[in-house]
C-alpha cells in the first residue's frame, strides 16, 4: 500500500540529497526520483562526483521531496537489478550508479512531525 508522503518522492519528482563527508563537509544535490523498488527510493547517480564520494565515506542520507524529508541509509551499485534499473529509465544520461536509500525516518516539515 502507498502511503501519502510516498507521492513526494514518486518516479519523476526533483529531491534534494543531503550528504555530509567524512570531515563533516556538508552537500546538497538536486536529482530525478526513480521511484520505489523494493520498499526503498532508488536514484540515479549521472554526474555526482561529490556526493558519491560522501556516500562512499558516510553511507547516511537526507532526501527532501515537497514537505517531507527521509532519513535513511545507501547502498551504491554500478551493476545488477538497481544499476539496470536506472540505465532502463535514464535516456539522457550515462547512469555511473545507482543509489538505493533505505528509509529510516519520515518527517512532514509542513505538519512538523514524524510520520515514520
Amino acid at each position: 500500500m502507498i502511503m501519502e508522503w510516498e507521492d513526494n518522492f514518486k518516479e519523476g519528482k526533483e529531491l534534494i540529497l543531503a550528504t555530509c563527508s567524512k570531515k563533516c563537509i556538508p552537500n546538497a544535490n538536486i536529482v530525478i526520483s526513480l521511484g520505489f523498488v523494493d520498499d526503498k527510493l532508488l536514484v540515479a547517480n549521472c554526474q555526482m562526483k561529490t556526493t558519491i564520494k560522501n556516500l562512499k565515506e558516510n553511507q547516511n542520507i537526507c532526501v527532501v521531496g515537497g514537505y517531507v524529508r527521509l532519513k535513511g541509509t545507501v547502498e551504491i551499485f554500478s551493476s545488477g537489478k538497481y544499476f539496470d534499473l536506472c540505465v532502463k529509465k535514464n535516456k539522457d544520461y550515462t547512469v555511473k550508479n545507482a543509489i538505493l536509500i533505505t528509509v529510516n525516518e519520515v518527517f512532514d516539515l509542513d505538519k512538523v512531525q514524524k510520520i515514520l
